[in-house]
């Protein structure tokens, strides 16, 4: 396990934020992974997701859930959601916050600019072998766009499958980075 992100705080019981646009898709997604992955490596992470443009209340997007049942290593579990806007004070309780997409990461750290913001993909490719050291690099990097995963919003199931695939492939990394 690598060094706490905040102090007293070890990598095994972060406060994980997982931000997109519209809080319906990909944080929803991301979210639940992580809750899985948390529970099947012993972690204690708390997981919380938000919407940088998110309207409040909305529930999970059907070709959302769908998408999160062809991972069967997610089925079973609570998908009940209501979307939210992405605040400072969510931003405060994280101790990390993980963006789908660098426009988020511009977004959020504008809203908190102490914050730990970061792109899911840049961090699981940054070098490093402890998420400190990866933070330590990307928390002052610029975020790149080429680096985003794909929004499936006004897509067809199978985009909505593509990007649960990305998304699991990129939790199941985060989870090794902080749990190796």
């Amino acid at each position: 396990m690598s060094g706490p992100v905040r102090a007293g705080r070890p990598d095994a019981d972060l406060r994980v934020l997982a931000v997109c646009t519209g809080n319906v898709a990909r944080s929803v997604m991301l979210g639940v992974m992580l809750g899985a992955l948390a529970e099947e490596r012993g972690a204690s992470w708390t997981v919380r997701t938000a919407g940088t443009h998110a309207g409040e209340g909305q529930s999970i997007s059907a070709r959302t859930k769908n998408a999160l049942l062809t991972l069967p290593a997610l089925s079973g579990r609570d998908l009940r959601h209501a979307s939210r806007a992405l605040r400072a004070e969510d931003l405060s309780w994280a101790d990390l916050a993980l963006c789908v997409e660098a426009d988020q990461v511009r977004f959020a750290r504008m809203l908190a600019p102490a914050a730990a913001v970061v792109q899911l993909r840049e961090l699981v490719d940054a070098p490093g072998a402890t998420l400190h050291q990866r933070l330590a690099v990307l928390t002052t990097r610029e975020p790149d766009a080429r680096d985003d995963v794909v929004d499936p919003a006004g897509g067809d199931q199978d985009a909505y499958d593509r990007c649960a695939a990305d998304l699991w492939d990129l939790a199941r990394r985060f989870a090794d980075v902080v749990c190796d």
